[in-house]
């Protein structure tokens, strides 16, 4: 009998609490250069003109004050590999091409901007991940992903991604 209780206890808190899936399954991050799971043209990496492909975003939340973007590599040697981290983008429905939508953070090259792919051996897989959040983000000028990720926390209203990859020619 316990064990009975036990699971309508569960179903009911689950039932009951607030899911915001329906959210998350409506955003989607796009690119007319690439699609999920393809090759990213070599313009955008390091043996092309390293600049960041146009990317184009659907379904964001009403309640959605800024996103923030993420690309990183978690098939690189040393662990993930931070390529572009970039928060405070207005509400857009496309972050262009070559461009710095938003505040950017500190990369893994060093660096405050976007760094394309360039993987040392093999297919690497590079991903788009992007937030709607419900505020502006407040970080120190030598932020990380990490530091991001932290603050984003209690704050997402809903998450995309896209997946490209990249193989050195």
């Amino acid at each position: 009998m316990n064990k009975i209780i036990f699971i309508l206890f569960v179903f009911i808190f689950i039932a009951a609490a607030p899911c915001k899936t329906e959210d998350v399954l409506d955003m989607k991050i796009t690119s007319p250069e690439f699609e999920n799971n393809g090759f990213i043209p070599e313009r955008f990496t390091c043996q092309g003109e390293d600049i960041s492909p146009l990317l184009t975003i659907e379904g964001i939340p009403e309640k959605a004050k800024t996103l923030a973007l993420i690309v990183d590599d978690p098939d690189a040697p040393m662990g993930t590999w931070v390529h572009w981290v970039v928060y405070n983008i207005p509400v857009v429905s496309s972050i262009e091409e070559n461009s710095i939508p938003g505040q950017e953070a500190m990369n893994d090259f060093g660096r405050k901007n976007y760094g394309g792919p360039c993987p040392p051996s093999g297919v690497h897989r590079y991903f788009f991940k992007l937030y709607a959040l419900d505020t502006e983000i407040d970080l120190r000028d030598s932020a990380i992903k990490r530091d991001l990720e932290r603050e984003m926390q209690g704050h997402i209203l809903a998450k995309s991604e896209l997946i490209g990859l990249y193989k050195k020619h």
